[in-house]
């Protein structure tokens, strides 16, 4: 009894300075997942992260006494069921959740597992002598008889998700070499800073969280224009539409302003604005005029001689 308290005592030591350290904990799921998956896990994390198994009733136990310490841990309570354990990391959030999903391994069809997918069999000839058609009729699974070999005619779901697999349904798909599941870790929630949320926040990209942040202002800075109601984002739009309506009073009315009388004067005289601009753009070609001459001139001499001297 000695033994399994001062483990117990361990354990529970452990898991307190790993939630201590760490900022994050990846609580994830191993229902399925071989000693040789989780070793090749431990070695992909090696330096990046932390792996702590345990019976989910010692999590729960443990995390209950730390609770008075630290009362965020209490919303990890809910996720420990079933196979769990955590991944601890002050690493990048992404790049773990990667490396904990990529080790998954195709595993055959047990009688009485849970089928995480859809089971599907494929139309094509399975090279079984016809003896066997009996078996595929009691399934259900359409077949002919082609060149003295079993075929299915159709593709068929032979299994669908979230249903447990039938001794039958197990023996068929291990006849034709079917491994329809892969099984691996999953990730259930992410701890940080005494919040849970789910990976798939993970998986958002910062230009999608900036179009989202732009749409939700457009939205703000609309509603706050058409109710007139202040708000931040529409301060801008204010002024420039509150300075459009003075300008347009101005411009109706006898009041101005030195900045104003410029804008004034362009409305009384139209034309002495527009010809402005033609003599403008003439100014550039006048001032060419002399060295267009001079390029007259040193032609005309260029044609009196014409590279010849005078008794040559």
């Amino acid at each position: 009894m000695g033994g399994k308290s001062a483990t117990k005592a361990a354990y529970f030591d452990k898991l307190k300075a790993l939630l201590d350290e760490y900022s994050t904990a990846f609580i994830v799921g191993i229902d399925n997942v071989s000693s040789q998956q989780m070793h090749e896990i431990r070695l992909s994390l090696r330096g990046e992260g932390v792996v702590l198994m345990g019976k989910n009733t010692m999590i729960r136990r443990a995390i209950k006494g730390f609770v008075v310490d630290n009362p965020e841990y209490e919303r990890l309570l809910p996720h420990m069921r079933g196979n769990v354990g955590f991944i601890f990391t002050n690493g990048d959030l992404k790049a773990t959740k990667e490396k904990i999903l990529a080790n998954r391994v195709a595993a055959p069809a047990r009688a009485g597992a849970v089928a995480p997918d859809d089971v599907w069999i494929p139309a094509g000839n399975t090279g079984m002598e016809p003896g066997k058609t009996s078996f595929f009729q009691a399934l259900g699974v359409p077949t002919k008889i082609a060149r003295g070999t079993i075929e299915i005619t159709t593709d068929l779901k032979l299994v669908e998700a979230n249903n447990k697999v039938g001794p039958s349904e197990a023996t068929l798909l291990n006849m034709m070499n079917i491994s329809p599941f892969t099984y691996g870790m999953t990730i259930a929630q992410v701890y940080q800073e005494g919040q849970c949320f789910s990976s798939e926040v993970l998986d958002i990209e910062e230009s999608q969280l900036l179009d989202a942040f732009s749409s939700a202002i457009n939205t703000i800075t609309t509603i706050s224009l058409a109710t007139n109601y202040p708000t931040l984002p529409a301060v801008m739009h204010s002024v420039v539409n509150g300075y459009k309506k003075v300008l347009a009073v101005a411009i109706s009315t006898e009041y101005s302003w030195p900045e104003i009388d410029d804008l004034k004067d362009r409305i009384a005289n139209p034309d002495a604005y527009a010809a402005a601009a033609p003599a403008a753009a003439a100014a550039p070609a006048a001032g060419d005029a002399p060295a267009a001459e001079a390029a007259a001139d040193e032609e005309e001499e260029s044609d009196d001689d014409m590279g010849f001297g005078l008794f040559d």
